[in-house]
């Protein structure tokens, strides 16, 4: 199934018509707007819990990846150090970790994951100092930037000790991600102590951000990660698992045991606002769902159980509501997993080597998290939500994202694999001197192609730095083998 790649589109009318064949409703506008006039320049204050505000000096936000470039013992690398760097050059005013941190050395997701304890403080504390002492010589002010850390436990996705070999930590048995990820039925679940225990790590991780001179921590909650996988515990029993409140549990118990040992350290959440059933590649490579036995599906947080393929938006509103509740105001939101369903949680042309060709066009998949985001910002106005699922758009993501933030459905628009292609979008677009093309990502998937075959995650096609590494042959290999096969 061939869809139009957006560089065939020439113009923003052009594909505007796209988007009507395709019935889909994504307002953008047709001249993008450089600062100060543009939408995307305008400051941003995000509420304290102390009641003053953190002032954001545009609307740009780097959201945060996992390099696979780190050492044995969770310390940044030189190639962690220069994509921080290359953070500090875009010219975002908002840096969402930058980094998906393991709290401790079984939630990492492969043995390169940054790692946070003692030990690692003084490196963690300057991979931040390298990013804003980068902004400040290319930027002057740095009194606009807002950096922030996210704490991760991988859960059933955790590959501490060998990139190859899945230790997952789970909280329930899947019925389709047990069988599709070589789980047995008698595999130990979680107990209630060993996530009292974790909770406590958490606390610590934060309480050392503080010391590290973060802004705020995120306690992420996506991407089929362990915090994401609480939130669909329906069928776990005892404190942790059935009723919304005890979904929810762990959050409420974290942010406490943060507060109490960190006070005054803000915190931000990264939701996946919904998910769906896990895709197989199909006989013609297609993504295809894999539909479960019986009448509802009650294995997915934001998931219609008896269409799980279409979201729900009502837990992920009770969730945020939740939010406002534990006074926390800061929160990014995306969909889905890398794992199981790539194409709803980052809508790609070209799959990584362990996916699938997309069964849509992935413009359907931008529009689903963009309206998503939409119908959950106008529920709750008074949270500062952070956006995600833009790259797709390419050329045009500023045309998309000024008219998003303009109408007020988001506050901030994140930047994921974007930002390894091409890190200066931010500041070539407010600057007036508009997209590069050269530079623009085109999702072909290289960045996770290459650490799912245990190489560091960069752009190869695009960044020369990457290109001339001994990676990029091997991989270049990988993907010929790939197509003949």
């Amino acid at each position: 199934m061939q869809f139009p790649k957006i560089a065939s589109f020439k113009t923003p009318a052009a594909l505007r018509a796209r988007l009507r064949e395709l019935n889909l409703d994504l307002e953008m506008d047709e001249r993008v707007l450089s600062a100060p006039d543009s939408p995307l320049a305008q400051p941003l204050c995000i509420a304290r819990t102390n009641g003053s505000t953190f002032q954001v000096g545009n609307r740009f936000c780097i959201l945060p990846m996992e390099g696979w470039d780190g050492t044995r013992d969770g310390k940044p690398s030189s190639l962690t150090i220069r994509r921080w760097q290359r953070f500090g050059e875009s010219g975002a005013k908002l840096i969402w970790g930058g980094e998906a941190v393991a709290v401790r050395h079984d939630g990492r997701a492969n043995p390169n994951q940054l790692m946070i304890h003692d030990a690692n403080l003084k490196d963690l504390a300057r991979l931040r100092e390298e990013l804003v002492n980068t902004h400040k010589h290319i930027f002057g002010a740095t009194n606009d930037l807002v950096v922030g850390l996210q704490l991760t436990h991988s859960g059933r996705f955790a590959r501490p000790n060998d990139t190859a070999k899945l230790e997952p930590k789970i909280l329930y048995h899947h019925p389709l991600l047990d069988r599709k990820f070589g789980i047995p039925s008698d595999y130990p679940l979680m107990t209630d102590g060993e996530i009292d225990d974790l909770i406590e790590d958490f606390a610590r991780a934060a309480r050392q951000a503080q010391q590290a001179g973060f802004d705020f921590v995120d306690l992420k909650h996506c991407h089929g990660y362990l915090g994401h996988e609480f939130l669909s515990a329906y069928t776990r029993p005892g404190h942790y698992g059935g009723s919304f409140e005890n979904r929810t549990r762990f959050l409420r118990t974290t942010v406490q045991a943060v507060r109490r040992d960190a006070p005054g350290m803000e915190i931000g959440v990264r939701l996946s606002m919904f998910d769906f059933v896990p895709f197989r590649k199909g006989p013609d490579e297609i993504g295809t769902p894999e539909l479960p036995e019986g009448d509802a599906y009650r294995f997915a947080f934001g998931c219609n159980p008896h269409h799980p393929t279409q979201p729900d938006l009502s837990e992920a509103a009770q969730f945020l509501e939740l939010l406002r509740e534990l006074n926390i105001r800061l929160v990014c939101l995306t969909a889905g997993s890398p794992y199981y369903n790539p194409h709803i949680q980052r809508p790609a042309a070209f799959p990584p080597s362990d996916g699938y060709l997309p069964p849509e066009d992935p413009l359907v998949g931008v529009a689903r998290q963009i309206h998503a985001t939409q119908t959950l910002k106008k529920q709750f106005p008074d949270l500062t939500i952070v956006g995600s699922a833009y790259t797709y758009l390419q050329d045009y993501l500023p045309h998309v994202a000024q008219a998003q933030v303009r109408l007020g459905h988001v506050d901030c628009v994140g930047l994921g694999r974007m930002a390894l292609a091409y890190p200066t979008l931010p500041a070539d677009v407010l600057s007036g001197r508009g997209v590069n093309a050269k530079q623009v990502c085109r999702t072909f998937s290289d960045c996770t192609t290459a650490p799912r075959n245990g190489m560091v995650s960069g752009c190869y096609p695009l960044d020369p730095f990457y290109k001339a590494r001994e990676e990029n042959t091997r991989l270049k290999a990988l993907k010929r083998q790939s197509i003949r096969s």
